[in-house]
């Protein structure tokens, strides 16, 4: 009796050792309780990974890569395929980084040599009507006497103003910057410049003659 009691007493014992052995091993984490899990995902969570629910999916180039064109042509012109030439604070002398923009349509009339150049000056809204006009104008000469100098023949560019007319009224000083510019508008066949400096000088008398007289320079305008 004696012998079989001891591998009855040894099975025992490993029963025990084993039962206590499984009673420490932890549980199976619940969905709740893992770092992705409901309980967890507050803002210390957002705030180490950097990730948010406003900019997942989100691709930085996105805007870089959509379609945009500020291209605008119709069947005389076409508008915006070349940069205006932008002016210092009452002046109409060519600032040398603008320059490049010039370059680009001298070239331009190179290789089409069936088109034309309307060279359309612009001012911010400050100063008399009179006086923008005759700056605009100015300023388009300026472009034109620029073109003609680099080797483009000037019955191939045409000048008008708008003066202020389409100047952004209060602006801030980025706004005035860009609305003191030169526009260059390629004229699309031989006899649509007329009618294109028409359309120009539709707001104003003289417009595309620059018949405006200039005013003195502490007019203000720009």
């Amino acid at each position: 009796m004696k012998i079989a009691a001891k591998p009855f007493s040894l099975a025992v014992i490993s029963a025990v050792v084993l039962l206590a052995g499984c009673t420490k091993k932890p549980l199976r984490p619940t969905p709740d309780q893992t770092m992705m899990g409901p309980g967890n995902a507050g803002p210390a969570a957002t705030a180490d990974s950097g990730v948010s629910p406003e900019n997942v999916n989100i691709n930085p180039d996105a805007p870089a890569l959509a379609p945009r064109s500020d291209v605008l042509e119709d069947q005389f012109t076409i508008r915006g395929l070349l940069k205006p030439v932008y002016f210092a604070f009452d002046r109409s002398a060519i600032k040398s980084s603008e320059r490049p923009k010039l370059e680009a349509a001298a070239q331009y009339l190179q290789s089409h040599p069936q088109q034309r150049l309307l060279l359309e000056g612009h001012c911010d809204w400050r100063g008399t009507a009179e006086y923008n006009m005759g700056l605009g104008e100015r300023r388009a000469e300026a472009a034109k006497q620029w073109l003609t100098g680099h080797g483009v023949d000037a019955s191939r560019l045409d000048t008008t103003s708008k003066g202020s007319l389409e100047a952004v009224k209060n602006g801030t000083e980025d706004q005035m910057a860009k609305d003191r510019r030169v526009e260059i508008i390629i004229l699309k066949n031989p006899g649509s410049g007329a009618a294109a400096a028409a359309a120009a000088a539709g707001a104003g008398p003289d417009a595309s003659s620059g018949a405006a007289a200039p005013a003195p320079a502490d007019a203000g305008a720009q």
